[in-house]
């Protein structure tokens, strides 16, 4: 059997992180609305600018598009492996925690490439307080998922 004694700290990490991954998807969400709704729009006849990316972001910087893409996929997967892991808490058995441990891997390493962009996001300067939030979010986020990976990973006592 599973440590019983780390179910307590399981359950909690997997609810902190999955209330953080809906925050994450929102706040990502609003920003990838703004980016449709206020992009370039290019009617018949005209050209595209020199330096058209699809990935434009009116707010921000150059790394913004790449991190809220990101940032969204990493809630995502993150979202779907919080709820493999709350599947994972009600058996808390040997056979279900190695499946539940690689999406949770997998969800750590999405993050963490999302982190790297909003990184670059941070380096880069002059973005809005709601990608401040996202940023901060995917970091703190990072960890929290590292700490319940290790957790899930831990041998056997």
């Amino acid at each position: 059997m599973v440590n019983d004694q780390m179910r307590p700290v399981a359950s909690l990490l997997l609810f902190l992180n999955f209330c953080m991954y809906v925050v994450l998807l929102g706040i990502g969400g609003w920003a990838m609305n703004e980016a449709i709704e206020h992009g370039f729009i290019i009617g018949p006849g005209l050209v595209l600018p020199a330096h058209f990316s699809p990935i434009y972001f009116p707010m921000g910087n150059a790394a913004t598009g790449f991190f809220v893409m990101f940032a969204l996929l990493a809630g995502v997967v993150g979202s779907a492996s919080c709820i493999s892991g709350f599947n994972n808490l009600r058996t808390w058995s040997r056979e279900s925690n190695p499946a539940t441990a690689t999406m949770a891997t997998v969800a750590w390493t999405v993050t963490v490439l999302a982190m790297g962009f909003g990184c670059k996001e941070i380096d880069l300067q002059f973005r809005n307080a709601s990608l401040m939030a996202l940023e901060a979010f995917t970091i703190i986020l990072s960890a929290t998922q590292l700490l319940y990976v290790a957790l899930l990973s831990a041998p056997v006592l």
